[in-house]
C-alpha cells in the first residue's frame, strides 16, 4: 500500500478515537456522514482533505443501504455531529453521504433526508465504491467494500469505473454464524468478532462467509482483466480476510490499514 495512503489512515483512526479536542483549526471542512448496516462514521477533513476528527457508532438503522430506522438514524447522526462539534468548537452544516450501488434512487434521497433531518445539508451523493476511490486512486484493479450488510465492488479500468455490483453478505453475517456457533447474542458475538486475540480460533466459524464473499467477487470480475483487489469496510480487518479472498478469485488481495474509515474518509472527499 502506498505510504502517503497508511500515513492519512492512520491520522484518521487517531483522529476519530481522541477525545481530546484537535488542533486550533478554523478554516473550511469537508464532512462526510457513512450511513452503514453496522456502523454509522461521520469524518471531518479539514481544507487540504487531511483527518480532522470524526465519531463512530454500532448502530443498525440501515440495512443493505436502505434506511429502515429515519427517526433513529436522524438521532444517530445528530448525536454523532454534536458530538464532532463539542471537539472542534463550530458547528457543522453540510455534508455529504454514500450509497451502495444499485440503491434505487428513492432510497438514496431517504439517505439525504436523515442528513437534513440532522442539521446537515446534503452536499452529495456517491457510490460507496466510488468514493473509496476517491481516498485509494486506483487507476487500474477493483475495490471490494465488504460492509455491515453488503459487498459492494467496483472495477476500475484507466482510473474509470467500469463496473459496479452490491450483494448481500457482510459482517452482520460474520456476527450471526458466530452467535449460532457459540451460543451468543448477536451484540456479544459483535463484540468478540472485533477483538483481534479472539479472531483466529473464530476464523474457522466464519470462513464459509468470507469464500462466500469472496465467490460473489469471483463472479463480478469475470471478464475483466483484474489483477489487484483492495478490500475496504470494517469487516475487512478480520484477520484472514485477505488471504480467502484471494485464495477463491486467485487475485493478488490486500487491506489498507483502518479498512473502516476508507469509504467514510472519501465520502468527505466528495463534498
Amino acid at each position: 500500500m502506498n505510504p502517503e495512503l497508511e500515513a492519512v489512515l492512520t491520522r484518521a483512526a487517531e483522529a476519530i478515537a481522541r477525545e481530546a479536542p484537535p488542533r486550533d483549526y478554523r478554516g473550511p471542512v469537508h464532512v462526510g456522514v457513512d450511513l452503514g448496516t453496522a456502523y454509522t462514521v461521520l469524518t471531518v477533513l479539514d481544507e487540504h482533505y487531511q483527518p480532522l476528527a470524526g465519531a463512530y457508532r454500532f448502530a443498525q438503522v440501515a440495512r443493505d443501504g436502505l434506511v429502515v430506522d429515519f427517526v433513529g438514524a436522524v438521532e444517530l447522526v445528530r448525536a454523532l455531529k454534536q458530538r464532532v462539534e463539542q471537539r472542534l468548537g463550530f458547528e457543522l452544516t453540510s455534508a455529504a453521504s454514500g450509497y451502495p450501488p444499485g440503491v434505487p434512487l428513492a432510497e438514496v434521497r431517504a439517505t439525504a433526508n436523515v442528513l437534513r433531518a440532522a442539521g446537515l445539508e446534503c452536499s452529495g451523493l456517491v457510490d460507496e465504491p466510488s468514493a473509496a476511490n476517491n481516498l485509494l486512486q486506483v487507476c487500474d484493479g477493483a475495490i471490494v467494500d465488504v460492509g455491515g450488510g453488503t459487498t459492494g465492488i467496483a472495477v476500475l479500468q484507466a482510473g474509470r469505473v467500469v463496473h459496479t455490483a452490491d450483494e448481500a453478505t457482510g459482517g452482520t453475517h460474520f456476527s450471526l454464524v458466530i452467535a449460532g456457533a457459540r451460543g451468543l447474542s448477536f451484540e456479544q458475538a459483535e463484540a468478540l468478532k472485533q477483538d483481534p486475540a479472539q479472531q483466529p480460533a473464530l476464523f474457522p466459524v466464519v470462513r464459509p462467509v468470507m469464500e462466500k464473499v469472496a465467490t460473489i467477487v469471483e463472479r463480478h470480475l469475470a471478464g475483466y482483466p483484474v489483477d489487484h483487489i483492495y478490500l475496504v469496510g470494517g469487516t475487512s480487518a478480520f484477520q484472514g480476510m485477505a488471504g480467502v479472498i484471494e485464495e477463491v478469485t486467485g487475485v493478488n488481495t490486500s487491506v489498507p490499514g483502518a479498512p473502516l474509515f476508507v469509504t467514510p474518509l472519501g465520502i468527505a472527499m466528495h463534498n
